[in-house]
């Protein structure tokens, strides 16, 4: 048997579809990975059950975690963190605290999941609010990171800040990218454009040492501009779910047309090839796996109405979190944040009624 380096708690009665997506997911994940652990969060009797239906013949490569209890979508957040202590989302949550685990991943409840995660792991130093960032698909081929996605409505310019900090080490650790570029949403690419926070912000992310391209605005998400966009999360999950709408809508108009007549259903036949080339381009099943980023653990949030196939690409990102030192590149980040804005607090003034140069 090989090492398994790598553990991912998996709270496998989360999401709209529970088991019979999540342990699926897992078993086709670990025949990907044989230097991981999956560790299966969940009514036991109810895990072995389903892993007996989908044919499981090997156990060296998951563990079971025990839970009794279960957050349901519809659960208050009061009820999932004073109420419900044992579910399966509190012990995948506890599995990384207690440092069996290197991530956890949920598909439940996603404001139960983000106040569970935050009440048992806490927040990094010098991070005040976590935050949603997940990839939305660009024209370039790749992904655009964007964040925050619903987290934090309201956010002052030292959050926008943060959320920089943590998507850049976000893009780092999951892409590989050294010096991903960061861009602050806005309604226009001028520096005088936006409310106050947003100009406070982009001063902020102009000497935070960051890669920092500018303002940019909606369209730029889809065109590929930036690597990472900020912003907050009131704007951030209205432009999350107005894309998820389009998307939706346009498929829809596209069966429409191409089953209007026999002709169109011709044309649909010799387009076929290209539809479905198109579908794989822009199918957010591979952009899965939301990042709660700011917590001393990483945190991962699957879409509630996953498939397997999906899920498992919210899998793969949290094992390339752990594997690639998400959290310690977020903490190095922070660290260097910090000592970078402690040195200009040192700086000297020059004070211009005197021509002296005076101390802070």
């Amino acid at each position: 048997m090989s090492q398994k380096t790598i553990r991912i708690a998996i709270d496998c009665m989360g999401g709209d579809t529970g088991l019979p997506v999540t342990i699926p997911a897992a078993m086709q994940f670990s025949q990907r990975h044989s230097d991981t652990l999956c560790l299966l969060v969940g009514d036991a009797d109810a895990i072995k059950a389903q892993l007996a239906a989908d044919g499981n013949r090997s156990d060296d490569w998951y563990q079971i975690l025990p839970a009794s209890e279960v957050v349901t979508m519809d659960d208050s957040v009061e009820v999932a963190l004073r109420r419900k202590k044992d579910s399966s989302m509190r012990v995948a949550a506890q599995a990384v605290k207690d440092g069996l685990a290197g991530a956890c991943i949920s598909a439940g409840n996603t404001g139960a999941w983000m106040a569970i995660s935050r009440y048992v792991l806490k927040t990094l130093e010098g991070i005040d609010r976590p935050a949603i960032a997940a990839p939305i698909p660009n024209s370039k081929g790749g992904a655009t990171t964007v964040l925050d996605l619903g987290a934090n409505v309201d956010c002052s310019a030292e959050h926008l800040l943060q959320f920089a900090i943590m998507g850049t080490a976000l893009v780092a650790a999951v892409e590989g990218r050294e010096r991903p570029t960061v861009g602050l949403l806005n309604i226009g690419e001028e520096v005088i454009k936006g409310n106050d926070v947003v100009k406070q912000a982009a001063e902020l992310l102009r000497h935070s040492g960051l890669n920092f391209q500018g303002n940019v605005e909606g369209d730029d998400i889809c065109k590929g501009s930036v690597d990472i966009v900020v912003c907050d999360g009131f704007v951030g999950n209205v432009v999350l779910k107005s894309m998820e709408g389009l998307a939706k809508m346009v498929a829809s108009m596209l069966r429409e047309e191409f089953t209007r007549d026999a002709l169109s259903m011709t044309a649909g036949l010799v387009a076929k090839p290209v539809l479905k080339r198109l579908g794989k381009r822009v199918d957010n099943r591979q952009y899965n796996g939301a990042a709660l980023l700011g917590l001393r653990g990483i945190v991962i949030k699957s879409h509630g109405s996953a498939d397997a196939y999906a899920y498992g690409y919210a899998l793969e990102r949290a094992r390339q979190a752990v594997k690639n030192g998400l959290l310690e590149g977020t903490t190095a980040a922070i660290a260097r944040l910090q000592c970078s804005n402690e040195d200009k607090m040192d700086e000297p003034v020059l004070d211009v009624h005197s021509s002296t140069v005076s101390p802070q």
